[in-house]
């Protein structure tokens, strides 16, 4: 019966501690994607239409509706029948870090790549 040597452990621990430091890795991108998700999606849903209201008001004048509260109220309204352009208006300073995260992803590659 022939024994493996002390390599044979070490390589196995090796191999688990590798295993333990990506799904550690990969539980913490998750977590700050979804922090970041979270975030970005608090500033589509509460701060951005109030910068709206303000500005659309400054530009194009008094909002049809009762204020703040109506103008909420008709966005929260069509959220929740699920009009794409409102889930577009929400999602949007999320889907515009993806995609300058993508964008900046391709130039960098496309600068390492030799030809």
């Amino acid at each position: 019966m022939i024994f493996p040597g002390p390599w044979a452990t070490i390589s196995s621990a090796n191999a688990a501690e590798t295993v333990t430091l990506s799904q550690n890795a990969l539980k913490q991108a998750a977590v700050k994607e979804t922090a970041l998700f979270l975030g970005l999606l608090f500033f589509g849903f509460v701060l951005m239409p109030i910068a709206i209201y303000w500005v659309g008001q400054d530009v194009f004048g008094r909002y049809g509706g009762y204020g703040y509260g109506d103008f909420f109220g008709t966005l929260s309204a069509k959220i929740r029948s699920g009009d794409l352009v409102a889930w577009f208006f929400i999602l949007s300073p999320y889907l515009a870090w993806q995609t300058l995260r993508l964008t900046l992803f391709a130039w960098r590659a496309t600068r390492r790549s030799p030809g």
